[in-house]
């Protein structure tokens, strides 16, 4: 009977100097380092065929331009990125009369980097802030 108590005794003290040491080495090491965020696997969406006017700086009509874009996003947000695609393409045609994209001395080129600017200003509105990461033109001509 004495074994058994003593058993039990040192049981008890054994679970209270590990628990003991697990705190104070926590205390004194810190808590674990917060693990780096995982950077999420990204995938293009293509737009195709998109047609916008080419306005030049004095605001008038200097003609058409087409072009295709990819829009970088994270994979898990593909199909709901080109389910929103239309509006998208409605947000991109509600700047584009109002934003001169003419360059060129006839007005006849389209301005690339301004098209691309178009779409990064319409994606949060059409696909939520945050979604689209890039815009890349990857064909513009005047139509």
């Amino acid at each position: 009977m004495k074994k058994i108590i003593l058993y039990l005794v040192m049981l008890v003290l054994g679970g209270g100097v590990g628990g003991g040491a697990a705190v104070a080495t926590l205390r004194v090491l810190g808590p674990p380092a917060p693990r780096a965020p995982v950077e999420p696997v990204m995938a293009f969406v293509p737009a195709q065929k998109i047609s916008a006017p080419m306005v030049l700086q004095d605001g008038r009509l200097a003609g058409y331009v087409s072009f295709d874009l990819d829009l970088e996003v994270p994979e898990d947000q593909v199909a709901a990125v080109t389910l929103k695609l239309p509006l998208l393409l409605h947000a991109i045609n509600m700047r584009t009369y109002r934003t001169p994209l003419a360059a060129g001395p006839d007005g006849m080129l389209p301005n690339i980097d301004g098209l691309r600017r178009v779409v990064q200003a319409a994606a949060p509105e059409a696909m939520g802030k945050g979604v689209v990461r890039r815009v890349a033109i990857t064909r513009a001509e005047p139509a």
